[in-house]
């Protein structure tokens, strides 16, 4: 089947050849080219379109139900954002409606707890997360938000502002204005755990439970009678249901949600810890103009990339200045280049906002980059999650459809 042309807006299929991520530099030597049977199933419970953290944790839940799951991935295994973003897990908390709050939160110690009961080797390490202010704006907007959390005594203590000088500077951000605080902010390698998990998926199962076929482009979905026809460039299968967690990619294959969830590329790079510089103890987020800027800062004792030798001891994982560029890299869904001026941007990013040099030496004005890479996020309009059966207005007959908010 040709598939029509694209809409003004709408999503391309995943680019072939990517810009390489810092997280993929060590894959899954189990995972490459993984495919579960040969040839492509006829049938499946489930067809689960999409191998990040959204479809790996939504394939374990349904596998444990007794469902029979069919992964399919356009690239390898955790390929796209989960596999190119900060390494950041943190609850939005502070910046959140209680019930939200509360679910990310849940979300959070679900993750925390699998990882410690587990001991999946991810580099895990609850460092809690500043969140650096620096306009007065922000500032007042914060101590609204945090006035009324504490009327929620389950959330209150979840985040903290500080304004003393002497703790932002020992949080190493003394030229912020004052920063919110929310203990409950992990840093990771984010592809090394959902591969973790895919790995126990294909190793506990047969196929007929969970079948991941990897490099398998999903084109294109129609009704047929009762169930769901999944067409692929390997040909097509037959499912009761299909989840799409394609984040922003989802409108290549729902057009009429072009309009609602934009895809946007982010970018991110490992910049080199200038010589003498101190370890900063925690994951950072702020805010540029409406931008957000966010940081972690590997450590010694974190995992080191298969890199032949050339070990990234304590790179800066920095992500953001999608707005240095006028269009913010909306509506972009290809992650085979970087933008030259946001690389620029990024090298640059952290030389008034946090303290790695000790003392009263200046701060160095650009980092090298090690690693640059792109990802693709998908943006709602109104910035809330889809979650749920797509409406019949969007696709003519209703499908299992679930997306969730892109990690950081």
């Amino acid at each position: 089947m040709v598939s029509p042309p694209l809409q003004d807006g709408q999503a391309e299929l995943p680019t072939p050849n990517s810009t390489l991520s810092y997280w993929l530099l060590d894959p899954s030597r189990k995972l490459l080219g993984h495919r579960t049977t040969e040839g492509l199933p006829s049938t499946a419970d489930v067809v689960i379109i999409g191998s990040g953290i959204t479809g790996t944790f939504a394939a374990r839940q349904l596998v444990e139900g007794g469902r029979g799951v069919v992964m399919l991935d356009a690239r390898e295994a955790c390929w796209g954002a989960t596999g190119r973003n900060g390494g950041h897990c943190q609850p939005g908390i502070w910046d959140s409606v209680p019930e939200v709050a509360r679910f990310e939160l849940a979300t959070f110690n679900l993750i925390k707890d699998l990882v410690a009961e587990h001991q999946i080797p991810c580099d895990w390490q609850v460092v809690g997360g500043v969140h650096a202010i620096f306009s007065q704006e922000v500032l007042g907007a914060a101590r609204k938000q945090l006035e009324r959390l504490r009327r929620h005594p389950d959330l209150g203590h979840e985040a903290v502002l500080i304004q003393d000088r002497a703790e932002l500077a020992a949080r190493h951000v003394p030229e912020a204005l004052a920063a919110v605080y929310q203990p409950n902010a992990a840093k990771c390698w984010p592809y090394k755990l959902v591969a973790w998990l895919l790995e126990r998926l294909i190793g506990e199962n047969d196929a007929a439970a969970f079948n991941l076929q990897t490099n398998t482009p999903v084109e294109h979905l129609e009704r047929r009678g009762s169930r769901w026809s999944v067409h692929t460039r390997r040909g097509r299968m037959l499912a009761q249901d299909v989840m799409l967690a394609t984040n922003g990619y989802t409108s290549r294959l729902l057009p009429k949600m072009t309009e609602l969830i934009l895809p946007v590329r982010g970018q991110v790079c490992a910049l080199e810890t200038p010589r003498g510089g101190t370890q900063l103890p925690h994951s950072y987020v702020w805010m540029k103009g409406a931008d957000h800027q966010y940081l972690i800062h590997r450590g010694p004792e974190d995992s080191q990339p298969d890199n032949g030798g050339e070990a990234l001891d304590s790179c800066l994982i920095l992500g953001g200045e999608r707005l240095a560029v006028p269009d913010g890299e909306e509506g972009i869904s290809r992650d085979d280049e970087l933008n030259p001026v946001l690389s620029r941007a990024l090298r640059a990013g952290l030389e008034h906002v946090v303290k790695l040099l000790p003392g009263n030496e200046p701060e160095i004005k650009a980092l090298p980059a090690a690693y640059e890479w792109t990802g693709i996020m998908g943006y709602s309009r109104d910035c809330s999650p889809w979650v749920g059966r797509v409406p019949a207005t969007l696709m003519g007959v209703s499908i299992d459809k679930f997306t969730a908010k892109g990690y950081l």
